[in-house]
């Protein structure tokens, strides 16, 4: 295990009941406070009526910025700094999913910089302040709520980049299971793909070669996923089944599987990022996709640890490294197939005679990300696995 700092100041406030202390968690951080959330599914589900009455109880004075996307925008970035800065809001309350999260924070970086916010993700400038960002989580999958990074589309360049730091580390996040309770199958589906991509981006691209305590979490997070995903499909308001994906989708990728894990890539998340930023692809959907191609094309680099991967998560008893590791991937496919998130660019409806065009989006980004790699070359021959 190699050096590490570890650090989550995030507040979690988990069960059933928390979203009425919403105003008073907000209260601690701010006098007035930037609503943000999505296109209304919280104004059906009853969250937004909740949160609104415990605003109105605590005396806190609000303003809104609905109309998030699942693939979030920077153009409503720009409109929310805007609106943070005219009607004088000192926090951000974003109620929603992990597109509503990472709006939120680079609203909450936007408003206190003197640049345009973009230059936070394409590498330019560095955050160096941000306004206190509390969070009521209604679609777990990007672990947003208790982490440090955020992920926004260019609309106008289609670039999907991501940008890093404690400053736009949530201070509180409220997380209650029961708002799972009316996600569409489909958004289910895709909120597994993006928790468990997390985790074996960590679990296969570091440089530790010896992770027995890591490698363990990881397996029994994953574990976890597939068996409350397939509960939560059977009976959507299945309480311990949500709760339990809720609690693992965030401790996927809040740091602590990564810990001690070296320099850590998330190729299959370079991949799936130029989906969602040309075609706007769910970015579950997308990681659906990109990840089981990346594991079959790189597989043979370290047949060892794709092999585990086979025998802990799907009892695969094959001897053979190699053999053991391309049966576990197709379980993968198969799986993510199962449940009901696309494994292939045609079930999208992507034409293979756009691989190069999307082989360059994603080169784009992985110039930003360092990942020197992953060449045009190589890109696009994932992509081919992808088809």
């Amino acid at each position: 295990m190699q050096n590490f700092v570890f650090e989550n100041p995030t507040r979690v406030l988990f069960g059933k009941g928390n979203i009425a202390r919403t105003g008073r968690e907000i209260k601690c951080f701010g006098k007035k406070a930037l609503l943000v959330y999505g296109s209304g599914s919280i104004k059906k589900n009853g969250v937004y009526d909740q949160v609104i009455s415990s605003l109105n109880e605590s005396q806190v004075p609000f303003t809104e910025l609905p109309g998030v996307k699942s693939n979030p925008v920077l153009s409503l970035v720009y409109e929310g700094i805007e609106k943070a800065k005219g009607e004088g809001a000192d926090v951000i309350l974003a109620v929603g999913g992990g597109s509503v999260i990472d709006t939120a924070k680079a609203i909450a970086a936007g408003v206190m910089a003197d640049h345009d916010v973009w230059e936070f993700f394409n590498g330019k400038k560095r955050i160096q302040a941000a306004l206190p960002l509390v969070t009521v989580l209604t679609i777990s999958a990007s672990a947003s709520e208790m982490n440090p990074a955020a992920v926004i589309t260019n609309d106008n360049t289609s670039q999907k980049f991501s940008t890093r730091s404690m400053f736009i580390q949530p201070k509180v996040s409220i997380l209650d299971p029961s708002t799972l309770f009316t996600i569409s199958r489909q958004y289910t589906a895709y909120s597994a793909a993006d928790a468990i991509t997390h985790m074996l981006e960590g679990y296969f691209n570091n440089t530790e070669p010896h992770s027995p305590l890591q490698d363990r979490l990881v397996e029994a997070l994953m574990r976890t996923v597939m068996e409350s995903t397939e509960a939560s499909l059977a009976k959507p308001d299945d309480y311990e089944a949500r709760a339990n994906f809720m609690w693992a989708a965030t401790l996927a990728f809040n740091g602590m599987t990564t810990a001690g894990m070296g320099a850590v890539t998330y190729p299959a998340h370079m991949l799936g990022h130029s989906l969602s930023a040309l075609y706007d692809t769910p970015h579950g959907a997308s990681l659906s996709i990109t990840l089981p191609a990346w594991m079959a094309y790189f597989s043979a680099c370290n047949p060892r640890k794709f092999a585990r991967l086979a025998r802990e998560i799907f009892g695969i008893t094959d001897p053979d490294d190699s053999a053991a590791a391309a049966t576990g991937i197709e379980r993968l496919r198969a799986w993510f197939e199962k449940i009901g998130t696309p494994t292939s660019l045609n079930s999208c409806s992507i034409p293979g005679s756009d691989l190069p065009a999307i082989s360059a989006n994603a080169h784009g980004l992985a110039q930003v990300w360092g990942l020197k790699d992953y060449s045009p070359g190589v890109i696009e021959g994932i992509f081919e696995l992808c088809r």
